[in-house]
């Protein structure tokens, strides 16, 4: 089901440039809907046009939580962070089916067969990519599972969005078939944060970053079967088609997961619960392991012997960032280097952004729906991330 569009202008979050998109916008202002959503999030309503709120009932294996209660702005920060895995696990379940390999439950690989052109286009960026890929989605999975059984523990309501899988994925041998909350196939990666982490300059104050690479409405997955097929590479034992392709998702890759970082970092400031701040604490963690080895992974795709090269059949380039050299896109450069938190202050390395403005929950959904991850959703689906990503940068400590 696809809800009407509209044109819009949105910002992404760090980069500071507008891209025009056709969702609705996700932080526009609906009276009568959002006002009827945030009662539904409330009262952990079980059906109907909210956020799909569960039952609350309790299951067995969680009953060994805490009974204590959670403020409301603790549920609102897990809820909208319960919403944030289960994207995070649709997209990168896409990924996983088409990319990755190993134990990847109820995803069903089988290890003696032939990796086809993408899972070797991305060992062309690392010989265990596909290993990671299927780490990373298990990871996802797992927060999603773990957040909702939590708020179910805590007498609170988890999330589900499986109601917004109306979205067409790759029809690519590999590819389950099933329906998406996510678009894979026309993103525009904001690929700012590989300046951004090799700067000295402040994103909590408002510094900006231009993109290291340019990839707008291009797709991060083969999207069927014809997009194995491409002409042979020079650099590399490969084709520059399916290279492309592999190249966009590891720096896809890389916005997901720095994005994460950011929001876990900025939301847990505002956790009143020591163990709910465990938790955001303790995933967040996760997501920043998750973010340094894209950070590797995506510029192996900018150096020799992968680049430089230009895929005929899309038109992208991927330049050699090398050469010249460039501190702010040098792709030995995986560490955050440090940065100004302060004027008074001596540079420090830590992760960035971490204050609402740029890095809380509208912040992200802002930049997630500029990328396009979502295009072809439903307006319900964007009042319900919004509602959701209210609640939850309206939470206070205590």
């Amino acid at each position: 089901m696809s809800g009407e569009k509209v044109p819009s202008t949105v910002l992404t979050p760090d980069a500071g440039q507008p891209s025009t998109s056709t969702e609705p916008n996700p932080v526009k202002k609906v009276s009568n809907r959002r006002s009827f959503l945030k009662r539904s999030v409330i009262a952990g309503v079980a059906a109907g046009v909210g956020t799909g709120i569960l039952s609350r009932g309790v299951p067995a294996f969680a009953q060994t939580a805490s009974s204590k209660s959670l403020s409301p702005g603790d549920v609102a920060i897990l809820q909208f962070l319960a919403a944030a895995e289960l994207i995070e696990s649709d997209l990168w379940t896409q990924y996983a089916e088409l990319g990755g390999i190993g134990d990847l439950p109820p995803i069903e690989v089988d290890p003696n067969e032939k990796l086809n052109p993408y899972q070797i286009a991305l060992s062309n960026l690392d010989p265990d990519g596909p290993q990671y890929i299927a780490s990373n989605t298990l990871d996802e999975v797992s927060h999603a599972t773990f957040l909702n059984v939590y708020l179910q523990s805590r007498g609170a309501a988890p999330v589900d969005l499986s109601q917004f899988a109306t979205l067409p994925g790759s029809t690519a041998k590999g590819s389950t078939g099933q329906l998406r909350i996510t678009n894979l196939m026309q993103l525009n990666v904001d690929t700012s944060w590989y300046v951004r982490y090799r700067s000295v300059a402040n994103p909590n104050a408002g510094a900006t970053f231009p993109q290291a690479i340019t990839l707008n409405g291009v797709t991060a997955i083969p999207r069927s079967d014809a997009d194995y097929k491409g002409a042979s590479n020079p650099n590399f034992a490969g084709n520059d088609h399916i290279q492309a392709i592999a190249n966009v998702a590891a720096f896809h890759f890389g916005q997901i997961e720095q994005g994460g970082t950011s929001l876990y970092a900025a939301l847990s400031q505002k956790v009143t619960d020591p163990e709910v701040l465990q938790v955001t604490l303790g995933i967040g963690g996760d997501e920043i392991v998750h973010f340094l080895e894209w950070v590797d992974f995506s510029g192996n795709g900018v150096q020799a012997p992968i680049a430089p090269f230009t895929d005929a059949i899309s038109g992208l380039t991927f330049p050699n960032f090398f050469s010249p050299l460039d501190p702010l896109i040098q792709p030995s450069l995986i560490f955050p280097v440090p940065f100004e938190f302060k004027p008074n202050l001596p540079n420090v390395a830590m992760i960035r952004p971490v204050v609402d403005e740029f890095a809380g929950a509208q912040a992200a959904v802002t930049a997630l729906t500029a990328s396009g991850l979502f295009i072809g959703q439903s307006t319900q689906f964007f009042d319900t991330l919004s509602v959701l990503a209210e609640a939850a940068d309206n939470a206070q400590r205590g």
